[in-house]
C-alpha cells in the first residue's frame, strides 16, 4: 500500500464514512478519477504541492474540476484544505483505492512486460492469476518497461515472480563473475 501516514488516516476516514452511507464504490469511482485528473495534469499537480497560491483559489479550483463528484469526495477536498493538506489529495485517493480494494478482497496482480499485452494474452494471465490466488475478484495492472527486454515480470501482493530476458541475463552474468 502506498502513501504516507497521513494520507492513510484521511483515506480510513473517508472509507469508514463512504461506507456508513454505503457509497464506497461511488467514492471509489471518484477517488480514481482524482488519480486520473492529477495524472494527467502537470499544472494541477504543481498548484496542489505548490504553498503559493492560496487555500482559497485551490479550494475554487478543485470545485470547478470535481463538480461532479460525490459529497463525501467534496466534503474530503474542503478538509484537506482547511487542514493545509491539498498536497495530499493525491495520495489520499490512491490510499482509498488500495483500502477499498483490500476491504472487498480485490487481489491487485501487475504485470510488467516490455511491450503491451494482447487481450488474449492478458485473459490467460488474468486466469493464471485467478487461479495462484484462488480468488475471482483479482485486476490485473498492466506496465510497459522496455528495459526488461523480454518475457514478463508478475507481482501479486508481496510475491515476484521475474521471467524477465534481462534479469535472465544478469544471472547468467553472476554465474559468469563466479567461474572467473
Amino acid at each position: 500500500m502506498s502513501g504516507s501516514r497521513a494520507a492513510k488516516r484521511y483515506a480510513k476516514a473517508v472509507l469508514l464514512l463512504a461506507t456508513e452511507a454505503n457509497l464506497e464504490t461511488v467514492v471509489y469511482d471518484d477517488m480514481q478519477s482524482v488519480t486520473a485528473t492529477i495524472f494527467g495534469s502537470n499544472e494541477l499537480n504543481e498548484m496542489l504541492q505548490s504553498p503559493v497560491y492560496k487555500d482559497e483559489d485551490k479550494k475554487e479550483a478543485l470545485n470547478k474540476i470535481f463538480v461532479n463528484q460525490s459529497d463525501t469526495t467534496k466534503s474530503l477536498i474542503a478538509t484537506l484544505i482547511t487542514n493545509k493538506r491539498a498536497s495530499l489529495l493525491n495520495e489520499v485517493a490512491i490510499s482509498y483505492i488500495d483500502l477499498y480494494k483490500e476491504s472487498k478482497g480485490i487481489k491487485v496482480a501487475q504485470v510488467t512486460t516490455a511491450v503491451s499485452l494482447s487481450s488474449e494474452l492478458e485473459t490467460k494471465v488474468l486466469l493464471k492469476v485467478k487461479e495462484l490466488t484462488g480468488s475471482d475478484k483479482v485486476t490485473l495492472e498492466h506496465k510497459i518497461d522496455e528495459s526488461i527486454i523480454g518475457g514478463f515480470i508478475l507481482r501479486i501482493g508481496d510475491l515476484e515472480y521475474n521471467a524477465s530476458i534481462s534479469n535472465s541475463l544478469a544471472k547468467i552474468k553472476r554465474e559468469f563473475s563466479k567461474s572467473i
